[in-house]
């Protein structure tokens, strides 16, 4: 079973990277979790108590159908709802570049979560820049499959941009793992350049 989960959850390497981070036995808050893939992996795999915050009523049923709990919830909103440090781990995968505001989502993660792991799209990946700049159009890449005026991607960052933003809202890093579809090598060396998207592991300062 495990295995076929983590089969379904291979088209997003990030998610198998959040997978491999996360303890066994936490308490888990997946923002913006889909269908619940992720989550249904790690109760099943390192019996997680976890549970998905999703906005639409389709992935709200979806997250049933995967026998994962999960609550309505519009990330816009903040995390109100929530107490300072009520879960071991937050997670936000490829979702912080869709919100209105993602520095004052990010300041409430680290406030509910003692650890947030996120990933997101680097826009100074270097596919999407060479079509910036050769090809004048906003990049389509496989990371960024849609067109500009039809994409949830209102607030597109670079690795070094989200570095930045982490200084501002003195949130510390702890950890930072490129996920490159070719070369992990070069990834690891020049990571605003060479990583599609890019996963942190982080905590309030």
């Amino acid at each position: 079973m495990i295995a076929r989960l983590r089969q379904e959850l291979s088209r997003r390497p990030d998610l198998l990277l959040i997978a491999d981070i996360i303890p066994s036995s936490v308490k888990m808050l997946d923002l913006g979790c889909g269908n619940g893939a992720l989550l249904k992996l790690l109760r099943a795999e390192k019996s997680v108590q976890g549970i998905g915050v999703a906005l639409e009523q389709s992935k709200i049923l979806e997250c049933a159908a995967n026998g994962v709990p999960v609550i309505h919830g519009d990330l816009n909103e903040g995390l109100r709802d929530f107490s300072d440090i009520s879960f071991d781990y937050i997670v936000l995968s490829q979702t912080i570049q869709a919100v209105k505001r993602p520095d004052h989502l990010l300041s409430e993660m680290v406030r509910v979560g003692s650890q947030v792991v996120i990933s997101f799209i680097n826009i100074g990946y270097w596919e999407a820049r060479f079509q910036l700049a050769f090809g004048g159009r906003m990049p389509v890449t496989k990371t960024l499959p849609d067109q500009w005026f039809n994409t949830e991607n209102i607030h597109l960052a670079t690795i070094r941009d989200f570095r930045e933003l982490c200084a501002r809202r003195e949130i510390r890093i702890l950890r930072e793992l490129p996920v490159a579809p070719a070369s992990n090598f070069l990834a690891k060396l020049h990571p605003n350049l060479f990583a599609s998207t890019c996963v942190f592991v982080i905590t309030r300062d």
